[in-house]
């Protein structure tokens, strides 16, 4: 694979799961959910999900509005290697602390100026799914 098409800033444009079971659920992180993803010359990765729906917590929020937030909230950095069509994440820090010290494989394809990476089958809420990411390339230039 060629690293240098995988390189910049990316815009979560989808996600969608599968059991394997075969059931399919088009919103894992809710109806729209937003995310950015960097890949580094220097080798390094930054990726931040964000759910749909989530609300500002309030000043005095509660210990439930916290874990709301952190449950609807994806957060991880490192290092990041190329693998034929797999790149691997080394994730250094997360907000889920058990991805630390951790590699996160994805299968990459490329369509045009989005990116597509698979996860391998995992175990996510109690069934073993798939999760299919789609990312958008973001272009430079005025906001």
């Amino acid at each position: 694979m060629d690293k240098e098409r995988l390189l910049g800033a990316w815009k979560l444009v989808s996600a969608s799961s599968t059991t394997s079971s075969g059931n399919k659920d088009a919103t894992p992180y809710g109806s729209s959910p937003s995310g950015l993803l960097i890949y580094s010359s220097e080798g390094r990765v930054s990726a931040l999900i964000s759910y749909a729906g989530r609300k500002p917590l309030s000043p005095t929020a509660s210990p439930q509005e916290k874990a709301a937030a952190f449950d609807t909230f994806i957060a991880y950095g490192g290092r990041y290697t190329l693998e034929g069509e797999r790149v691997v994440h080394h994730v250094e820090i997360s907000s889920i602390q058990n991805y630390a010290n951790r590699d996160l494989v994805r299968t990459v394809r490329f369509e045009e100026d989005r990116i597509v990476l698979t996860t391998p089958p995992t175990p996510i809420n109690g069934k073993v799914q798939t999760v299919e990411l789609i990312w958008q390339r973001v272009v430079a230039g005025p906001k």
